[in-house]
């Protein structure tokens, strides 16, 4: 963390959001974020599953969600050559953004109120 400063943002990042205070614990709060259990089944309502083509971080657990949802689903998959391969897609944010709220649009526009 001292000499990699997107290593040091990750961690605490991730400290903060998991409300924990070493990156040891952080990396333990993982534990609690399973499948198990049937947990990805109990969601009903419709859900986007987004991926990144290179994902460094967690490459093949978007298709294991997809794979374990039974509500209404839609897995988009972002691509290098679109500039979007990435985690999160900060190569191509204005497509991403793009392409997530015409999906939400979407979904919304069929939801009776």
């Amino acid at each position: 963390m001292a000499k990699d400063p997107i290593a040091r943002w990750a961690i605490n990042h991730g400290m903060y959001v998991m409300g924990v205070d070493t990156p040891r614990a952080f990396n333990a709060s993982y534990l609690d974020y399973t499948l198990a259990g049937g947990t990805a089944e109990k969601i009903q309502c419709p859900t986007l599953v987004c991926d990144a083509e290179e994902d460094m971080f967690f490459k093949g657990q978007p298709e294991q969600l997809y794979d374990h949802l039974t509500c209404p689903k839609t897995l988009m998959v972002f691509t290098t050559e679109e500039g979007a391969g990435a985690h999160c897609h900060p190569g191509a944010m204005r497509l991403s953004i793009a392409r997530i709220y015409n999906w939400l649009d979407d979904i919304l526009a069929n939801t009776s109120a």
